[in-house]
This record gives structure tokens, C-alpha cells and sequence, in this order.
């Protein structure tokens, strides 16, 4: 009798372990964080495989920038430099990392070290009307806990959390459809 009861404790102990283990595992999935307001990470669920539109150097960080499928289509049809907009549905993903010298490499490169961030813009003319047609989000990474969270007005560049936010940065690519990032060349 002592030792179905031992089984039955060891067994109760790993069951509220793996419950344990899933509740905090389900908790720090990416695709639950969401901008107040604005856009969902799960929006963008795929945005690791997608094409890239361009590549760019900021400070100390540097970043892919991603395209969907309606977002590479439209820059193959000349998007934005024929000065049409593009369409509802067409998302970017800009993953930025911590930029760090492959001292091991030839030329010591710059290569992604630790993840930093990615933002999202999604072109949704009727959800988004008051950001131009565009909704942002910007997620900071946390690599200690491998969690996201909304950017802040603590973060830099600060971030509110509404499309107005990535608005007032875009007003400078405005003649662009608000896009900053140019298709390169292949």
C-alpha cells in the first residue's frame, strides 16, 4: 500500500510539473503580445520565412527587413516608385539585432548577434484610416526571459501604442506610401 502511494504522489508531482511547464511555456509564446490598440504578433505568424525586401545599419544595430507575398508583388509591380499605393494586405516584418564583429571570419564582418526587436507595419486602409492605412507594432525582446513585449515610450525610438505612433515617423516617406525600405536588386 506504501508504495502505490509513493507511485501515486511521484506520478500527482509530474503531472503538476508538465502542467507547470506548459502554463509557462504557453505564457511566453510570441504570438500572444499585442500593441493596445493596434497590431497582434500573431498577424504576422510566418514572418520568419519570408523574403527579404532589404537589409539596413543603424547605430549598433542592424535588420532584415521581411515582405509577404502581397508585399514583394506589389514592389515587383513598381510599388511605390509608380505612385500607387500598396494593397490592403501587405505586411513588412523588421527584425533588428544587436550588431557584433566575426572576429573569426575574414575581415571581422558584422554579422546579427543577440536578437533586439522586431516591428510590423500592416496595410489595412479601413482598420488602420487614422495611421494613413498603415498599423504599427513594435516588439522589444527580452533575451534573459526569450520574451516580447510592446514597445514603450521608454524604448528608443519611443513608441505609443496606436497607429499614430508610426505615423509621425513615416510623414517622411509619405510620397512612398509612408515605406522607407527600397526593394533592392537581384
Amino acid at each position: 500500500m506504501k508504495s502505490k502511494r509513493i507511485l501515486i504522489s511521484v506520478g500527482l508531482v509530474a503531472s503538476l510539473v508538465a502542467v507547470s511547464e506548459i502554463a509557462t511555456s504557453a505564457s511566453q509564446d510570441k504570438y500572444t503580445v499585442k500593441v493596445t490598440n493596434g497590431l497582434a504578433f500573431s498577424e504576422f505568424r510566418g514572418y520568419e520565412s519570408w523574403q527579404v525586401i532589404g537589409v539596413s545599419h543603424h547605430g549598433d544595430l542592424i535588420a532584415a527587413i521581411l515582405g509577404n507575398p502581397a508585399m514583394i508583388d506589389a514592389y515587383k509591380a513598381g510599388i511605390p516608385e509608380n505612385g500607387k499605393p500598396f494593397p490592403d494586405g501587405a505586411k513588412m516584418a523588421k527584425i533588428h539585432w544587436n550588431a557584433k564583429k566575426d572576429e573569426a571570419m575574414p575581415g571581422e564582418p558584422t554579422v546579427p548577434g543577440t536578437l533586439h526587436d522586431v516591428d510590423f507595419m500592416l496595410k489595412d486602409s479601413k482598420r488602420f484610416a487614422d495611421g494613413k492605412g498603415w498599423g504599427y507594432g513594435a516588439f522589444e525582446y527580452d533575451s534573459a526571459s526569450n520574451t516580447f513585449r510592446p514597445a514603450d515610450l521608454n524604448d528608443k525610438p519611443p513608441q505609443g501604442h496606436d497607429a499614430e505612433c508610426g505615423v509621425s515617423c513615416h510623414m517622411a516617406a509619405q510620397n512612398r506610401d509612408y515605406v522607407f525600405t527600397r526593394y533592392g536588386s537581384r
